[in-house]
């Protein structure tokens, strides 16, 4: 130490004027040769080449496109398959004069005719089969609603050429067109169009949609004359077919048994009208099958068995807006006319009743549904919702 230095420094305190620092600069470090080390210039950050990031976009879109390939496809395969085995259907029909429609069926008021029958479409001549079912279904767009209405093949009409007669005769006498001009003679609806079901074909029907679900009322045991058998011994041993109250999945066999059991041993008073009310059920169960999601996956497979049992006019453009209507519905209203049962010559009739008038109204949706009136019997005509 130099003589004279202080060990010690003194700190005058005051307030500093100016700013204050708020960092200690560090001055560099001195070399032992007394000159200042100098500072290194700082290396540049080392440059990196940033990693293209991995985007699902591509195949996203590349997923779609083919989706919709696949789509389009099923799309034309489905409706070639279906045109093909509906003209084949248009051929089964021939000629019918039924009433022209405007406009498009799936935002337009349509009436179909549905005829059933063991002998296909091939009728009009003497000794043909008479149909065995008859059935008008509406499809009413606007109002979201489905009408059934049943039509006793008993009721005594007069059949154009040949005067009184059962209305399935007419069936037997003339045909598909035949049945079509005596139905519209007697209900005055417009008949835009016709379906001929063939019953021996029925079962292919819905074994190719796997069974259809049908809620049975009340327990059925049907008589001897639905035996399946071909001899007389093993019918005389036959208990009936049996069918069990609740819902319940049918295959076609059975489903074609339950909508043609004439008479129900556990309940006498059924008759032709109940059974018509049991034929609505399982073409309305056909209809729901036909437009769910698993019958248009498979369509381009299953088209000639779903068309099969079929001879009609529709087209398959038609046939699809029918389904679109059918799938949209939210409601639907089952009708019969009716009538009381007489004996003519012989011949068990059924003759219509005043009252049929105002279920045509109410299959129309001109007026509010009721059920048959009171005191109206077995036979009582009337509408109800479902």
């Amino acid at each position: 130490m130099a003589r004279g230095d202080k060990p010690y420094r003194v700190y005058r305190g005051g307030r500093v004027k100016g700013r204050v620092p708020l960092q200690r600069r560090v001055e560099p470090t001195s070399r032992r040769d007394g000159r200042r080390r100098q500072e290194r210039p700082a290396a540049p950050p080392p440059v990196t080449t940033p990693k293209p990031r991995r985007g699902w976009g591509r195949p996203i879109g590349i997923g779609l496109l083919v989706l919709v390939l696949l789509v389009l496809a099923w799309a034309v395969a489905s409706y070639l398959m279906l045109g093909r085995a509906v003209g084949d259907a248009n051929e089964r029909l021939g000629p019918v004069a039924l009433d022209d429609q405007s406009g498009l069926l799936m935002t337009t008021p349509t009436t179909t005719l549905l005829l059933g029958t063991d002998h296909g479409p091939g009728a009009g001549r003497e000794g043909a089969h008479r149909s065995d079912s008859i059935m008008l279904v509406r499809t009413d767009p606007d109002r979201g609603r489905i009408s059934y209405l049943s039509i006793p093949r008993d009721l005594r009409v007069d059949v154009p050429g040949r005067g009184f007669a059962k209305i399935n005769a007419a069936y037997q006498f003339g045909g598909p067109d035949l049945a079509v001009r005596a139905i519209r003679d007697f209900t005055g609806l417009r008949i835009n169009h016709v379906v001929v079901v063939d019953f021996q074909n029925f079962e292919r029907l819905i074994d190719a949609l796997g069974g259809v679900k049908v809620n049975v009322p009340e327990p059925i045991v049907s008589n001897r004359f639905d035996c399946p058998f071909s001899t007389r011994e093993r019918c005389q041993r036959w208990s009936g077919w049996k069918f069990a109250a609740g819902e319940q999945e049918m295959n076609g066999r059975r489903a074609l048994v339950y909508s043609r059991i004439r008479e129900n041993r556990l309940n006498p008073a059924e008759n032709d009208l109940t059974r018509g009310e049991r034929q609505q059920q399982v073409v309305r169960a056909i209809g729901d099958e036909l437009t769910s999601f698993s019958t248009l996956v498979r369509l381009p497979f299953l088209a000639d068995d779903l068309v099969a049992p079929l001879a009609t006019d529709l087209s398959a453009g038609q046939i699809g807006q029918l389904g679109w209507v059918s799938k949209r519905a939210g409601a639907s209203l089952r009708c019969r006319l009716g009538g009381t049962p007489t004996s003519i010559g012989g011949e068990s009739f059924l003759i219509g009743s005043e009252e049929n008038r105002n279920v045509i109204l109410m299959f129309l949706g001109s007026s509010a549904p009721q059920p048959p009136p009171p005191g109206t019997g077995l036979y009582g005509p009337g509408c109800v919702n479902r």
